[in-house]
């Protein structure tokens, strides 16, 4: 039985008619549910690099645009973008840039192979979470240090760390100051401090007392107090036999590097 050209037209009539309909119901749609666009978060999300390392503590480039849009965050944020891009955010939401210092991530340890010494000989994967689960938290005798198997050179999104001589060593020039390498140490032995080369840093993290410093590593700190004492400023504090350094007190008179005993200060 043959198909008439009218039950044709009638079927195009009908699904040209369906489609306009359903175009213009989505139409309304479109307009009813749709979601304002915020000009200034646009412009914003524009001038941040894009690199989406999470170092300013909000979900990516895109949650940072949105909260500086709103007033919720500072326009100098992003540690990526630095002083450029705070400037240009800066113009875009009609306020002035601070200064602000450049930080970098720093390693507290200075027990390269030849200083600090091994309680036996570690054969695995070179991840430093798995090499923690092992006799005495890996092979190193101090168990606050690094162990060398580079899971913070892994994560960093700017190639600034590197292990060297079996620590691991931050380029502050490459350095953004994100913190991925921070949240991935697992003996955290990372922090940001100025990038400023004068500036003066504890390069240990063992809170052990100096007798048994020693025997762990020959570059430790032994929480002696000399660089307390001496400090000026008052910049420098031992706790739980270990100095650390006040970066906003401290004045990078040198003063601690000098009199330290074991120079564990640089």
């Amino acid at each position: 039985m043959g198909i008439s050209i009218t039950s044709v037209l009638i079927a195009t009539v009908i699904v040209c008619g369906t489609g306009i309909v359903i175009g213009i119901l989505l139409s309304i749609a479109g307009e009813k549910f749709a979601v304002e666009i915020d000009e200034k978060e646009v412009s914003v999300r524009e001038c941040l690099p894009g690199s989406n390392c999470g170092g300013c503590g909000y979900p990516g480039c895109d949650g940072l645009a949105a909260a500086i849009a709103k007033g919720e965050a500072p326009v100098n944020s992003c540690p990526v973008g630095g002083k450029t891009a705070a400037a240009a955010i800066g113009n875009i939401m009609g306020v002035n840039v601070e200064d602000s210092v450049k930080m970098a991530a720093y390693v507290k340890c200075a027990g390269t192979c030849d200083k600090a010494k091994d309680n036996y000989e570690y054969v695995g994967p070179k991840d430093c979470k798995l090499a923690m689960n092992n006799p005495g938290g890996g092979a190193k005798s101090c168990t606050y240090g690094c162990t060398g198997y580079g899971n913070c050179k892994k994560v960093c999104p700017f190639d600034a760390i590197d292990i060297v001589d079996g620590v691991a060593v931050v380029n502050p020039d490459k350095c953004k100051a994100c913190g991925k390498c921070i949240t991935e140490c697992p003996r955290h032995l990372i922090e940001l401090v100025p990038a400023d080369a004068a500036a003066c840093h504890v390069r240990c993290n063992s809170r052990d007392k100096g007798i048994e410093v020693k025997k762990a590593c020959d570059a430790g700190c032994i929480g002696c107090s000399l660089c307390a004492r001496n400090c000026p400023s008052e910049a420098v504090t031992v706790e739980n036999n270990l100095a650390h350094i006040d970066q906003e007190k401290c004045t990078h008179c040198g003063i601690c590097k000098d009199k330290c005993p074991v120079k564990i200060i640089w």
